[in-house]
């Protein structure tokens, strides 16, 4: 690679409850260095908040605290600004009962502020509601039960576009011979957008809302695509599997956007940095697989979920919506 790499070394204090604080030595790769410095400052430091997870996901902003999903133990939990680590939100969380299937995953908040959840266990999209029980709004496709719905976002319309790859099915069966990209309209019904991807993962609208940014997990060909809303124009734009590496593991999988419209997404290392046409910006380097992110509080708090650890790092743009 021409470019040059300028590591930024971050030291991680570790703050959740019950642990000893440890220093750790991460760093910022700042591939394209002038764009990395109007996103990330020189000095910017990296906490973590919470650790001791099983597979941490779907971080989303809602009602003054972070929620995320812990999805093979069927839980949710919340972090609060100023807590020592994090609490218990929702158990389960994958399944309207007590259950040793797989809980929520990707996370997101409707238009009327209504929390969200892609239920791996019941195999549906959810809304939660006030008495914390949940509201089953696409269960199916044309009488075929999802495989495992994985990650949605909210178009401005109200619109709900989510990924239905089978991680979390278990040993059930699939009866969608596909992995689907889906939108569940404002009047409950469900269409197809594209059933040409396999292993779709995370994804986002740009912030025209006239394009979707797919996340797609194929280990053998991870990486960043695009397509109109209906599906047509589907093209990659990024290719991730070059930077596979013993200190870069993973693969793409949850994905956001900045103010900006360039693209956070989870990756091999950490989070990639891109431009809204897909230019490799740079990777805030966790060293293991990671798995999705999401702004909060005033909009400059990057929350990411990355393995056992739920991080954070301040950036100097605001995250979309903010």
């Amino acid at each position: 690679m021409k470019a040059a790499l300028l590591l930024a070394c971050l030291s991680f204090s570790l703050s959740a409850a019950d642990q000893p604080k440890v220093a750790h030595r991460f760093a910022i790769d700042r591939t394209v260095k002038p764009a990395m410095d109007e996103l990330i400052a020189a000095d910017a430091k990296v906490e973590v908040l919470a650790t001791g997870f099983t597979w941490s996901e779907g971080p989303v902003w809602f009602q003054n605290k972070l929620i995320f999903s812990d999805v093979p133990n069927n839980t949710a939990f919340a972090w609060r600004p100023g807590a020592q680590g994090e609490e218990v939100f929702l158990k389960p969380s994958g399944t309207s009962e007590p259950s040793g299937r797989q809980g929520s995953n990707g996370l997101a908040v409707d238009l009327k502020g209504n929390l969200l959840l892609c239920q791996h266990g019941d195999r549906c999209v959810a809304q939660l509601l006030p008495d914390k029980k949940f509201k089953k709004l696409a269960t199916n496709f044309e009488g075929s039960r999802f495989n495992s719905p994985n990650d949605l976002c909210v178009a401005k319309d109200g619109a709900i576009y989510f990924t239905d790859p089978p991680y979390g099915l278990g040993d059930e069966t699939a009866e969608l011979d596909f992995h689907g990209i889906f939108k569940l309209s404002p009047d409950g019904s469900v269409s197809l957008v594209s059933k040409e991807v396999k292993w779709p993962n995370g994804i986002a609208l740009s912030l025209d809302q006239q394009t979707l940014y797919i996340a797609i997990s194929d280990p053998n060909d991870t990486r960043i695509a695009a397509c109109d809303l209906n599906g047509a124009h589907l093209r990659d734009i990024f290719k991730a599997s070059s930077l596979k590496g013993a200190n870069r593991p993973g693969n793409c999988d949850g994905l956001k956007l900045d103010e900006k419209g360039n693209i956070w997404a989870t990756g091999p290392g950490g989070v990639l940095i891109l431009s809204p046409e897909g230019k490799h910006l740079g990777t805030i380097m966790t060293g293991q697989p990671t798995a999705n992110l999401a702004w909060g509080a005033d909009g400059h708090t990057l929350f990411i979920t990355s393995n056992k650890n739920l991080l954070t790092i301040q950036t100097k743009v605001k995250g979309a919506g903010f």
